[in-house]
């Protein structure tokens, strides 16, 4: 599956402005991730654009939905690391692909909030800064930072590290994703 159709999947299926930011983080987040471990660039973008799709049109069917249509689309390895990407769901992590989309869900969507409150945006946004409201269970307090722990654990990258690998590839497209 190539972006292009990916991406009619995710409007077919989200209207939201925060949720569709939040589609274009995490897949530019695993783009950049697959080129550095030399995978497929397309097919980790993908999964990162399409991981919570039918989130807003099926919220009690998710990820069923978007998992059920990657699969009739022979798009099994894409279907499975949406499946993962919440380990309460119990599925088990098999592919890189799975864990780096775990690891970088969450921590993706806490680095723009982060963005979001400094008058700088992203611009000026640090590892430690992060780190130091991760420990503020109040700040996006929806954010489940056992979920970011697993993750980074699976991918077996070291947080802070991580947290900057992140915020260098949302600070290059700080513009279109206005943070």
């Amino acid at each position: 599956m190539n972006k292009e159709e990916a991406r009619e999947i995710l409007h077919s299926m989200t209207e939201g402005e925060s949720l569709l930011r939040h589609a274009r983080t995490v897949e530019l987040v695993m783009e950049a991730y697959a080129e550095k471990f030399g995978e497929d660039s397309e097919e980790w973008a993908v999964t990162g654009m399409l991981h919570d799709a039918d989130y807003e049109k099926y919220p009690a069917e998710h990820p069923n939905r978007i998992v059920t249509l990657l699969e009739a689309k022979g798009e099994k390895k894409i279907a499975h690391a949406i499946s993962a990407h919440y380990t309460k769901w119990n599925v088990p992590y098999e592919t890189l692909l799975d864990k780096a989309l775990l690891a970088c869900d969450e921590l993706t969507g806490f680095i723009v909030a982060c963005s979001q409150i400094r008058p700088e945006g992203i611009e000026t946004l640090t590892a430690k800064s992060v780190k130091k409201k991760l420990k503020q269970k109040s700040f996006a307090a929806k954010v489940e930072r056992d979920e970011i722990e697993t993750g980074v654990e699976l991918m077996e990258v070291e947080l802070t590290d991580h947290i900057n690998f992140i915020i260098e590839v949302l600070r290059k497209h700080r513009a279109e994703l206005k943070i």
